[in-house]
Parts: C-alpha cells; structure tokens; sequence
C-alpha cells in the first residue's frame, strides 16, 4: 500500500510515519532525508545532486525523481509512506509514472488538518532535555519537578531556534501555497482523505488504521 502523508511542519507526519514502519513495515519516502543519505553514500544520482548543490541551485524534480525510483526498486515489497514530494502538478504526474512502471499504484492521500493557532502554540512551547532529549511542553508536558528531568534528572534544557511564531507561521502559509496545486488532482481521483491533525497521537494513529484497513 503506498500512501501520501500531507500536513505541516509540526502536524505529527513524522510521528505517524514512524509508527507505520514500525506497525505495517512501510518505508518512510522523506526526500530530504533521501538527498542526504545519496549525497553521504556517493550514489550516482547522489553525486548529481552534489554538484547541482555545491553550484547553489535547486535539486530538480529530474533528480528528485530518480532518487525515489531507487528507493521504490529497493523496497519493491513494502508500501512506501511519501512525505514532501510531491508538491506540484508536475511533481504529482512524475509519482504516478514512478508508480505505474513498476507495477505499483497510490492508495490514499491522508491530509492532517490543523489549526494554525493551536499548531503555533504546540510547537513553539516545546523543549528537550539536553542530556537525555526527553520532550517537554510548556503547557501540556512540564517535568514533575520543575527544572529537572523525569527522565535523567538532568537540569538543563534546549528549544530548537526555529520553534519560534513566525517561523511556524512561514512554514504554515509554505505549506498551504505548496499543497493547493495538488490537493485537487487527488481530490478528482478520490483518493483524498482528511483526519484531526490536533488530535492525541493515539487518535491520530486510529483514524489512519482506519483509512488504511477500510
């Protein structure tokens, strides 16, 4: 089953996708994470995206595309979870042709809808701890005793730099301008469905088994 997670830095994709690797054996098609590891291993399409890099220009959707033709050819028998691609019209013809060379088809486009002031407040609240990384919230998590660590017992803690208003806020209307063009193309074919992104993560979980096990 190959599925599209869709849904804003914050919204829980990657808590979800790990969970279905995990639960389901599915792969989880991160194309930034792809990039990455193609660059560090020295692959050939790696290699192609180095150079284009290093030059200061954008991956194309060319590399992109070869990039998950790789990972689709090593994971012929696992459903593969897409996350950040596609994000354009043409994007989403290339996935339908990745797909359908290889025998292969997408099930479902699942959207996590969120509300944007909830979102602001549930990400730009968190924190770690900086020994152990255990998450914190400053309204909905808070270590039992203030300052220290349920986990470690450590007593320092890090917020990540960009868990800042306005750049969730960047991001919210990034994610909204990316994701227009193809919801629609999704959406004629029926494949479209929308969950509570704002959800507990357990509930989150059981609406997806839903759509998936439908």
């Amino acid at each position: 089953m190959d599925i599209i997670l869709l849904g804003p830095p914050g919204a829980g994709k990657g808590t979800q996708a790990k969970r279905l690797e995990q639960m389901r054996g599915m792969i989880q098609m991160s194309t930034g994470d792809m990039l990455r590891e193609a660059v560090a291993k020295g692959t050939p399409t790696g290699l192609k995206a180095k150079a284009v890099m290093e030059a200061g220009e954008l991956v194309s959707d060319a590399i992109v595309s070869a990039l998950i033709g790789e990972r689709l050819d090593n994971a012929a028998e696992f459903g593969a979870i897409f996350d950040g691609f596609p994000r354009t019209g043409h994007q989403a013809e290339a996935l339908e042709f990745l797909l359908a060379e290889r025998g292969r088809k997408l099930d479902h486009v699942i959207e996590l809808v969120v509300d944007e002031e909830m979102l602001v407040e549930r990400i730009t609240g968190r924190f770690t701890c900086a020994n152990c990384g255990a998450g914190y919230h400053d309204r909905f998590h808070r270590p039992k005793t203030e300052g220290v660590c349920d986990i470690c017992g450590g007593t320092e803690f890090r917020r990540r730099p960009d868990d800042n208003e306005q750049t969730v806020r960047t991001r919210m209307a990034e994610y909204r301008a990316k994701t227009a063009p193809i919801l629609p193309l999704y959406e004629q074919k029926g494949l479209v469905r929308r969950i509570d992104g704002m959800a507990s993560v357990e509930q989150v979980a059981a609406a997806i088994d839903a759509i998936l096990d439908g």
